[in-house]
């Protein structure tokens, strides 16, 4: 099958409402795209100008791309209409297997072969969601990091029946579009950041289960501690630096028989009623008086200054 020139991609189908594909509505927006967001219901409207609004502001910020414009948006509740001249389709639609199977059987019939259709999915596999569309050679894994209109990561795999061409054409669409491309070596659950991210979370609820940290001194730790250097550096190269000229092979010597240590507890716990309340009544100790869109905006002008300071650092 031979795709479109990634490079010449008009227009973007965004599927979903909610935080995910509002959010990538407003990244393709502000790369210069023509969107359409199929929404499941004209009720889903307000909630996702909203996120669209709070996301345009720090998209602002970072630079739009020539010709960005909210006025390129369309909003439509008819899957066939918000398919209609579509150059690819990202879809955001709720997590559940039975839902994203019947949406690719429909856009399967409706889209032209040649269209690329990638998954925002976090928890499913691409083998699973494409076993019912009528042409899973052009489905891919497409998953982004929260905010996505912020967030340059996304996770590019297929499932067994898709070609290894559109997997490669999604790496260079969303390259083209402003992402940070990951094409994974195989498909596993989890992906490869969300994987990461787990070992740290079920780690970091072992602590506060056992009465050993507090949600806040977690968050301290991290925001003080690995987290601006991982910025820079992730986890391996950092590790590389931190041990001179002898690299990784020093870090390994040195610090292997450490791995045999008791320092995690990567198997999760149980989640009682004990620990849930110390985790929510920790996160609200910390949030305080601030609102969830007041934490939310915060967040993204940090992000923002992150990598507005990456940006410049690397280009100096």
């Amino acid at each position: 099958m031979m795709y479109s020139d990634p490079s010449k991609i008009r227009r973007v189908t965004s599927i979903g409402a909610g935080p995910i594909g509002a959010g990538w509505a407003a990244h393709f927006l502000a790369r210069g795209y023509d969107v359409t967001a199929y929404l499941h219901d004209t009720s889903e409207t307000k909630a996702f100008n909203l996120i669209l609004k709070t996301a345009w502001v720090s998209l602002t910020k970072l630079g739009l791309a020539e010709g960005a414009s909210l006025a390129r948006l369309s909003i439509v509740t008819d899957l066939e209409t918000a398919l209609d001249n579509a150059d690819f389709v990202q879809e955001s639609a709720p997590e559940r297997l039975n839902i994203k199977q019947d949406l690719y059987k429909k856009m399967g019939d409706i889209l032209p072969e040649s269209v690329v259709i990638g998954s925002s999915t976090s928890g499913l596999t691409m083998t699973e969601i494409q076993a019912s569309c009528a042409s899973p050679e052009r489905c891919v894994i497409g998953h982004p990091f929260n905010p996505p209109y912020l967030l340059p990561l996304v996770e590019i795999v297929g499932g067994d029946k898709t070609a290894i061409e559109a997997v490669s054409w999604a790496g260079k669409f969303y390259e083209i579009a402003g992402k940070a491309p990951l094409i994974m070596k195989k498909e596993i659950p989890g992906f490869v950041a969300t994987r990461l991210q787990e070992a740290l979370w079920r780690e970091a609820l072992h602590m506060v289960a056992n009465g050993e940290a507090t949600p806040k001194d977690i968050d301290i730790a991290l925001m003080n501690g690995p987290a601006p250097r991982m910025v820079s550096q992730g986890q391996c190269l950092a590790f590389h630096v931190a041990c001179g000229a002898g690299g990784m092979a020093t870090n390994l010597d040195q610090f292997g028989p450490a791995l045999k240590l008791p320092w995690t507890r990567l198997e999760a716990p149980e989640l009682t009623s004990e620990l849930r309340n110390r985790m929510v009544d920790g996160c609200n100790a910390i949030a305080g008086e601030h609102s969830f869109e007041d934490m939310a905006a915060q967040r993204d002008r940090e992000i923002v200054a992150v990598l507005s300071a990456l940006r410049q650092s690397r280009l100096g």
